[in-house]
């Protein structure tokens, strides 16, 4: 015991000291740190510019104004009611549109919502009565910017229209900004409903409706006025809609958002099990085909036996890896509890669900387990390899083997999928320590994690034997290319038996 724990310790030393190691660690730290910054800069947060030329007099331009400044105003009352909901802030105004949840907001509520002062007098309501650990709310992005029409264009006659149209769309200047959307509303609009768009690329679906909205409420005024009903009554008519009563679950409560809520810890865990095993794994499997090709092991060999060496390798292997969990663990769970932003409202519901010790011993067996299974498999790949060049020859066909099932079935855990793969994968060892964690968040039965448990320890119990003789033999084989046949016969006799190296007194 006192050599394995001597060759373990001298396998983490080693892997340790390498600077990919560090950087690998710090890899997740940066990330977290550096994510709500890099979504700032990758986000478009610019509205987009619009021109209305309007020649009917300027009526429809006012109302497509309206109705812009209207949806935004909408949006901000929905984004506001879902985190009053999330934070339980209702007593801040109780008779505010805010505050009520069960409804698709009217031109009445956004009428009421302006004018007891809009958001500002909103927030300062609710900063009376909100935690000092509550999130500030963020109102939404302004959708469309409404830029006064140029004189130029605006008396610019209907054949010349495309030319000069483009020269705001893609204007010359460097520092020129372009114009998204122009839309020309012709004087006899209403005799005939042609009104022409210039994009300066797809358009957006929420700006034609709402474009198409205020222009048809017009033409159907119009026409009801020509059928004698006065422009009161027809104008009223257009404003006619029913009052939606929605009711939907809190903030984080539906059925998709707790799936994916509950899902973030397993799926994370799965991740990182698949990526710090094809870290520590290669690093190992350098550390081992470098001692061969050096004719280390013979010196090591001297002093212990080839099974010794085997466990110390994949005891200081493992104690790498569980090593970089916890500290990515760490600073994940720092994140959530030390910070305030995207990410902390995220894992912080997620480690919510992880109170059941059930669930916490499944992911801490299926993770140890899973790991010793897959890092054996890379020791003996290191064992029969006499250069790198020969080992990402064993290597690349595991890995393949490996990553492609797991990158489907994690893909399939988001969808909200449970398909029949899933299920199988859950049964077969080199992929059930993926499945049964991943399917942690979307509910799996007991049976089959004790089943598939009971499973893969039987088969990581046969396999540490099997590849320990290929192992074993390997090393006293050096110089011997092994082929398939005779590697599979090293497994089931284990060779080299007659050569005993010397162990230390």
């Amino acid at each position: 015991m006192k050599n394995i724990l001597i060759i373990a310790a001298r396998e983490f030393r080693q892997i340790a000291s390498m600077r990919s190691f560090w950087l690998t660690l710090l890899i997740l730290p940066v990330a977290l740190a550096a994510g709500p910054l890099a979504s700032r800069f990758l986000e478009d947060n610019e509205p987009d510019r619009v021109i209305i030329v309007d020649r009917t007099g300027g009526g429809e331009a006012r109302s497509i104004q309206q109705r812009f400044a209207a949806d935004q105003d909408r949006a901000t009352l929905q984004k506001l009611s879902r985190y009053v909901r999330r934070h339980k802030l209702e007593q801040a105004d109780p008779g505010a549109a805010w505050a009520a949840h069960d409804r698709w907001y009217s031109d009445a509520d956004i009428a009421q919502f302006r004018s007891s002062g809009g958001l500002d007098a909103a927030l300062a309501k609710i900063e009376r009565v909100k935690a000092p650990d509550t999130p500030e709310f963020k109102d939404p992005d302004t959708r469309f910017e409404v830029v006064a029409a140029p004189v130029a264009l605006a008396a610019t006659p209907d054949e010349r229209l495309d030319a000069a149209v483009q020269g705001y769309l893609k204007p010359a200047g460097k520092d020129a900004r372009p114009i998204d959307y122009v839309l020309m509303i012709p004087r006899d609009f209403g005799a005939s409903p042609v009104v022409r768009l210039w994009a300066r690329s797809e358009a957006r679906s929420d700006f034609v409706t709402a474009v198409q909205d205020v222009l048809t409420r017009d033409l159907r005024a119009r026409f009801l006025q020509s059928q004698g009903v006065s422009a009161t009554a027809a104008e009223a008519a257009g404003t006619i809609a029913p009052a939606l009563s929605i009711s939907t679950p809190p903030p984080g409560g539906g059925a998709r958002e707790a799936m994916l809520v509950r899902s973030i810890v397993p799926l994370a865990l799965c991740y990182l099990l698949m990526m710090s095993l094809m870290l520590s794994g290669s690093w190992m499997l350098q550390g081992t085909v470098e001692e061969r090709s050096n004719k280390l092991l013979e010196t090591v060999l001297a002093c212990a036996s080839p099974e010794q060496l085997m466990y110390g390798k994949l005891l200081g292997t493992i104690a790498v890896g569980l090593s970089m969990i916890l500290f990515w663990a760490l600073c994940a769970i720092g994140a959530a509890y030390m910070t305030h932003g995207a990410i902390a409202d995220m894992i912080r519901p997620a480690l919510e669900p992880l109170t059941s010790p059930g669930t916490i011993l499944t992911m801490i067996y299926f993770f140890i387990v899973g790991y010793i299974l897959h890092s054996i498999i890379f020791l003996a790949i290191g064992s029969m390899s006499e250069s790198m060049r020969e080992a990402q020859g064993y290597l690349m066909p595991v890995l393949l083997a490996v990553l492609l099932p797991i990158t489907f079935l994690m893909q399939a855990i988001i969808a909200g999928g449970g398909g029949m793969m899933i299920k199988v994968l859950t049964w077969v060892p080199f992929w059930s320590p993926f499945a049964v964690l991943a399917r942690l968040g979307t509910g799996i039965a007991a049976w089959e994690v004790i089943g598939s448990g009971l499973v893969l320890a039987a088969f990581t119990v046969l396999m540490i034997v099997m590849l320990g003789r290929l192992f074993r033999s390997s090393l006293l084989a050096q110089g011997q290319r092994p082929n398939l046949k005779e590697a599979i016969a090293r497994m089931r006799r284990g060779d080299g038996e007659d050569r005993k190296p010397a162990r230390a007194s």
